[in-house]
């Protein structure tokens, strides 16, 4: 079953400033719903959204450049 946040959930999820959600949504960034003059947000694609943007991260440690 599909789960709606609200923006402030959203942001407490995230841990970002509840405006930077608002931005977010008017710039068309996250992925949201518009139901009247209310924003909502599916839980799932809010993490499918955060798990594209994830770096892989090194696996292995920089090499040492001797000069």
């Amino acid at each position: 079953m599909m789960k709606i946040l609200n923006p402030g959930q959203v942001s407490e999820l995230l841990q970002v400033k509840l405006s930077t959600i608002y931005q977010w949504t008017h710039q068309d960034y996250i992925p949201h719903y518009k139901v009247g003059r209310f924003v909502r947000f599916d839980e799932i694609q809010i993490m499918d959204w955060l798990k594209k943007g994830q770096c892989a991260g090194r696996n292995m440690r920089r090499p040492e450049i001797e000069l």
